[in-house]
């Protein structure tokens, strides 16, 4: 019977793994370690060796995530990629493919070991419960899915039965490791609550009042047009109390939590005129083609949800207390092991 992986890969790769049906793993001083011999104390000799700075409580840790992503994931195993460049948690099927490669793109350099994924469903993560969310929030890179194996699956290869993994016997995680899995934790559950929060409580037009008003927040004049015959444009702002100053930024506002492709990102460029700029705002993401429309047009800037999460936080105190209300967050101080 398949069972259930969940990896982490930094959002640097961008949207190359599900364009290109693979998921990477880093530790790129080990080179091919498809061509290890299956034992974990070779893997945990040669990271000691060749990562002196490492420290001796995540060797075992470091050895087990290679051991397991080299040997144990099988073909056909599901596997759960929550992806940090889109907000997007992707599910697919191993295909038993496996190949070691540092020269593809930029970021290969560090992610040289790649795993052949048959995708089958892109999900936002609004899709899955909090306690499945939970589950994937682990801050090891490669990890068993042992509780919500059925959830994901249903997304993906409906009646597909999986094996109880047995109990975790790797080491347990040291302290340093323990600090940053609560810091990332804590911030990827208030993003989570958020976004559920806006896209629950708030309609489409409301949601446009928002926005709106999060602009003024950062110091902008803003107005919601009118619910109709808008032509794309939900909200204009600019940066004086009447609206006569260039720039205007027109903005359009999704409060979907799926993927904005370019044709509806266009559409917004088509609205504009001479010293006016465009501004999309959505609580999910935007495709690889948006975001190189973006890129080379100087008038337009994508918001994705985690854009949006940010600049609510920024501004969180300014909000109007109805919107405090609906997104009640208190400062909290959690491990910062970046600066240990």
């Amino acid at each position: 019977m398949a069972e259930a992986w969940g990896i982490h890969i930094p959002a640097v790769v961008g949207s190359d793994p599900v364009d290109g049906g693979f998921v990477s793993l880093g530790w790129p001083a080990l080179g091919d370690i498809f061509a290890l011999p299956a034992d974990r104390e070779v893997f945990k000799r040669l990271l000691a060796q060749r990562y002196p700075e490492k420290k001796a409580g995540a060797i075992p840790v470091d050895a087990g995530t290679l051991f397991k992503f080299a040997f144990e994931v099988k073909p056909g195993d599901l596997v759960v990629y929550p992806s940090k460049h889109d907000r997007i948690i992707h599910i697919g099927k191993a295909t038993g493919i496996k190949w070691h490669d540092p020269t593809g793109a930029a970021w290969c350099a560090d992610y040289p070991n790649h795993q052949g994924v048959e995708w089958l469903a892109h999900e936002p993560r609004d899709a899955f419960s909090q306690s499945a969310l939970y589950e994937i929030g682990s801050f090891i890179t490669l990890f068993r899915i042992r509780e919500h194996t059925a959830e994901f699956a249903a997304k993906a290869t409906p009646g597909l039965s999986f094996s109880a993994p047995a109990e975790a016997t790797e080491a347990p995680l040291s302290d340093d490791l323990t600090a940053q899995q609560a810091s990332q934790v804590a911030e990827e559950t208030t993003a989570d609550f958020i976004v559920r929060r806006l896209h629950s409580l708030l309609g489409g037009y409301e949601f446009e009042h928002f926005t709106a008003h999060l602009l003024e927040c950062m110091g902008y004049s803003a107005r919601v047009s009118e619910k109709s015959g808008d032509g794309g444009v939900d909200v204009i702002a600019h940066t004086d109390k009447l609206g006569f100053q260039p720039p205007v930024i027109k903005v359009q506002c999704k409060r979907q939590t799926r993927q904005i492709g370019e044709p509806e990102v266009s559409q917004l460029l088509g609205t504009l005129g001479e010293g006016e700029y465009a501004l999309f705002v959505t609580l999910g993401s935007y495709s690889r083609q948006a975001r190189v429309r973006e890129r080379n047009n100087p008038r337009l800037r994508l918001l994705d949800g985690d854009d949006l999460i940010q600049t609510i936080l920024a501004h969180y105190e300014q909000l109007a207390p109805r919107y405090r209300v609906m997104l009640p967050l208190k400062q909290i101080f959690v491990p910062d092991p970046v600066n240990d």
